[in-house]
């Protein structure tokens, strides 16, 4: 396992910037992110879009339903929503993303979000460009939807596949293993001692999320997870560097 906890940017430095953007992205890269955890969407065309909710509204000066528009009107959008000093930030395409990371040594955790909307063909439009970017060996991807992690390790198996869950599973390294995942991404309120051990007995990686509190980014560290999922980078970061 790491020797230390490893920093995932929660959908970016989204403490800092607007979520889900390459202005989130870059800042996460800055405050010395190891990875990037990004939602993804796909559109009317077929597109795959980096956004969190399966609606335009929240985050976008748009309306509607992502799987309603094409890729072209969304990227149009404005979505800085609560940063104003983001105005006029677009909604990336998994494209932009991947160009972005694929000359760094960045960790890039994809979710999908295809829980709600069964988008048909996601799975493989997103394995297909991240073997383009040949990002094989540094992409996680991840979902509430458990049928489609199956689906995942069917098509290809070499790309790691973590569980997102809510609540407290017994044993969860047991269940992960019968939807052929290989990572733990629980929220953080159910990790203890017991299920770090376990996970890591079971040759399991544990990313929990999404850790924003200093108390409980400290709690993480302590129980030697593997990396944690926060809006906040530059202050997981600075805990680190004291403690090192």
């Amino acid at each position: 396992m790491n020797s230390r906890t490893f920093i995932f940017a929660h959908r970016g430095a989204s403490g800092d910037a607007p979520e889900n953007t390459m202005a989130a992205f870059r800042l996460a890269m800055e405050q010395g992110a190891d990875g990037i955890e990004l939602d993804i969407q796909m559109t009317r065309d077929r597109e795959l879009v980096v956004i969190h909710d399966e609606t335009l509204d929240r985050t976008t000066n748009g309306h509607g339903l992502v799987a309603h528009h094409t890729s072209a009107e969304i990227i149009r959008l404005d979505a800085s929503h609560s940063f104003t000093t983001y105005k006029g930030e677009p909604v990336p395409l998994l494209t932009e993303v991947l160009e972005l990371l694929a000359p760094t040594n960045l960790q890039l955790n994809i979710e999908l979000k295809n829980g709600i909307i069964l988008y048909e063909g996601m799975e493989e439009k997103a394995i297909a460009l991240v073997k383009k970017y040949g990002m094989e060996d540094r992409v996680i991807f991840s979902s509430f939807n458990h049928y489609s992690l199956v689906k995942l390790a069917g098509l290809a198996p070499e790309i790691e596949r973590a569980i997102l869950y809510h609540e407290g599973l017994y044993e969860p390294w047991n269940y992960a293993a019968t939807v052929q995942a290989n990572g733990l991404h629980p929220i953080y309120l159910s990790v203890y001692p017991e299920i770090v051990e376990g996970t890591h007995h079971a040759g399991m990686k544990i990313r929990p999320y999404t850790v924003n509190a200093e108390k409980d980014l400290r709690r993480m560290i302590a129980l030697g997870v593997d990396a944690v999922i926060t809006n906040y980078p530059a202050l997981m970061k600075s805990i680190l560097e004291e403690r090192a």
